[in-house]
């Protein structure tokens, strides 16, 4: 017996999802929205990537901005054109456990594959954070409580303490 691959998703699916949710290897993945801790970790590492920008040049984005890859044509009302140079995953209660953790590395090679240099996986269980580059992209340096974690190459010079971003 003969199977059918299923059709794979397009952003204009996506677009068309009235649910939180994102484009990951082709399928659409619908989120739940982040509960009190990964939203507040997640916000302290806008707001210092923000600064960093403000001062340096560049653009920091919060949670909930998409990117279209490949490159599509600018529309400022719809998805940022290309790759983001530096991807922060917060995770959420639901990110644990071994599907989780499938899902996550097929959405960090995504991004590698797409242009990204780096991807933090900010683990709020732990309270570590989990640095993937580009150019080793199945090994991750681990930055804990009393270390300062940082985005090299993708965004030279940032450093955030990881006891402030869980404060």
């Amino acid at each position: 017996m003969a199977t059918v691959a299923p059709t794979r998703a397009t952003l204009d699916d996506l677009y068309r999802t009235p649910e939180k949710a994102e484009l990951i290897g082709g399928r659409i993945v619908i989120f739940m929205s982040t509960g009190r801790k990964p939203g507040r970790v997640g916000g302290r590492i806008y707001r210092s990537l923000d600064d960093y920008a403000a001062q340096h040049g560049g653009e920091a984005f919060p949670d909930n901005v998409g990117y279209a890859v490949p490159m599509m044509p600018s529309d400022p009302m719809r998805f940022i054109d290309g790759a983001p140079t530096c991807a922060v995953e917060v995770r959420s209660e639901s990110d644990y456990g071994p599907a989780a953790e499938a899902e996550m590395a097929e959405k960090r090679a995504d991004y590698f594959q797409a242009g990204t240099e780096v991807v933090w996986d900010v683990d709020t269980v732990a309270e570590c954070v989990h640095v993937y580059r580009a150019a080793d992209p199945d090994h991750a340096v681990t930055y804990r409580r009393g270390a300062m974690v940082e985005a090299e190459p993708a965004v030279p010079g940032w450093t955030v303490a990881v006891d402030w971003i869980f404060a």
